[in-house]
């Protein structure tokens, strides 16, 4: 029994491992778009995961706070 919980486990914590090194290319792609401060980019960045209008809003929001203050925005990250 404890061999496979053991197993299980193993599975569980790779599989695991395995979406979150997928998901981060695209993280830090969006993230380097809202950082840069230009919206062509952000939006086309978001085309890829369809985002909504909510999503487009919220995100043009923190957008624009590094762009008020870009550099210590930036190097406070």
């Amino acid at each position: 029994m404890k061999g496979t919980l053991l197993l299980l486990g193993l599975l569980v914590t790779g599989e695991l491992t395995f979406w979150t090194t997928e998901a981060c290319v695209p993280f830090f792609e969006v993230y380097s778009s809202v950082v840069s401060g230009s919206r062509v980019w952000m939006y086309q960045e978001l085309q890829a995961f369809n985002a909504t209008a909510e999503e487009k809003v919220a995100l043009e929001k923190i957008q624009g706070c590094y762009r008020k203050e870009r550099l210590r925005n930036i190097l406070l990250e």
